[in-house]
């Protein structure tokens, strides 16, 4: 039981009103009553709440309709802290009764809060930088969504009126530029055959820096191995350009964005920490501030770790389950940051690629090696966010005489 506060408040917020319950520590009810997302009734509450001494206000959303209650808590000298949702789920299994109302609600925030703090999660810092980083962030998470919706769009079409044609763009080689170009300027296969090999090819030279020659025979390879002209062929040609069209630009939006989040970063002292580190780019670094901030919610590496899921799960009962096994749980986007950063590292920085190297003659996996790397690499970033300082690579120790002699 956390008793450091003398109030714990569990607001289950909503769009136009949230829920209150206040909490003393031995339990006891405060305040328990809905309260408008107005910021005089916020404040109003929080200051008389300060009269019994310190308070955490606890959400279930610190995001959007939970931002304003946040902002007010803080202004006014309140601690604030956010319990994610599925802790709330196994949280509420543990009480009585299956009903679902904001009161129930709000009560089941503040009582985890009071008796099992270690469930919170720490709301990112009052920064102005990581508040916009976060908005930019999904924002273009969103833009990804809609760009890979669109090029399946753009699949599922030509393998409609042309499967032959729909395979040369096998990978993300429909994502690229000079493809969307042809796409939009002939349509389709029908398109193609109009304008013929010449024509395309001096299209394509035009708009690639690369000789396109390959990917032109091979569009003409293809159309060649079908004569027959399916069914809505032509409202088809008609919708893969506009779609085509439409890709491009998500993509120059993701471009604006990711130029955005380097304009922002570059007077963040943190992401030029992170970004000294090989493997570390800006998009990287800006997953990993999202995800821990200044990293000062976490009292250990090992800490870290766990929160990311990179660090094994011991699971052992009697004699017949014993071992370690991988971590299923944690911050997915985190995860996936220093995941990447790792595999990255383990081609361009030769220390990582000598760790990984020794992890995979051990017998590891490649996926393995690289959550072996990860995790060795997550006590570095903890150590470089809490002294703010850059990375050093690990001194080589120097050779004695006797052994260059040998």
């Amino acid at each position: 039981m956390d008793t450091r506060f003398a109030v714990v408040v569990g607001l289950d917020v909503g769009k136009s009103s949230h829920h209150a319950c206040a909490l003393d520590p031995a339990g006891n009810r405060l305040f328990d009553q809905p309260l408008p997302q107005d910021e005089s009734e916020l404040r109003e509450l929080f200051t008389q709440l300060q009269n019994q001494g310190e308070v955490l206000m606890v959400v279930d959303q610190p995001n959007t309709i939970g931002a304003l209650p946040i902002a007010v808590a803080r202004d006014v000298g309140c601690s604030v802290a956010y319990l994610p949702g599925l802790a709330m789920r196994k949280a509420a299994d543990l009480y009585p009764g299956r009903s679902k109302t904001d009161a129930r609600d709000a009560f089941i925030i503040a009582d985890t809060a009071r008796t099992m703090p270690h469930t919170l999660r720490q709301v990112d810092r009052d920064s102005d930088v990581l508040s916009a980083l976060k908005v930019l962030a999904g924002f273009d998470e969103d833009l990804a969504h809609e760009t890979t919706r669109a090029l399946n769009r753009i699949r599922s079409l030509l393998t409609q009126i042309h499967p032959a044609l729909e395979r040369v763009f096998v990978g993300g080689t429909l994502s690229t530029g000079l493809v969307l170009d042809l796409l939009e300027k002939f349509g389709g296969p029908t398109g193609f055959k109009a304008a013929g090999r010449s024509r395309v090819l001096r299209f394509a030279r035009a708009h690639s820096r690369r000789n396109p020659e390959v990917l032109i025979d091979q569009i003409f390879t293809a159309l060649a191995e079908q004569t027959v002209i399916v069914p809505a062929t032509a409202a088809v040609e008609l919708v893969v350009p506009r779609v085509a069209g439409q890709v491009k630009e998500l993509k120059e939006q993701r471009a604006t964005v990711a130029r955005e989040v380097e304009t922002m970063l570059e007077d963040f002292p943190l992401a030029s920490v992170l970004m000294s580190m090989p493997g570390i780019g800006i998009k990287t670094a800006a997953q990993i501030l999202l995800a821990i901030g200044d990293g000062s919610a976490f009292e250990t590496p090992g800490h870290l770790a766990a929160y990311a899921g990179i660090a094994p799960v011991t699971r052992r009962s009697g004699t017949s389950i014993r071992g370690e096994f991988p971590a299923r749980s944690g911050n997915k986007r985190l995860k996936n940051a220093l995941f990447y950063s790792a595999w990255v590292a383990s081609h361009s920085d030769p220390i990582s690629k000598a760790y990984y190297d020794r992890k995979r003659a051990e017998g590891k996996r490649h996926n393995a090696a690289v959550i072996c790397l990860a995790r060795r690499r997550c006590n570095v970033i903890f150590a470089m966010l809490r002294d703010s300082t850059y990375y050093q690579p690990p001194l080589v120790p120097t050779p004695e005489p006797a052994a260059l002699a040998a």
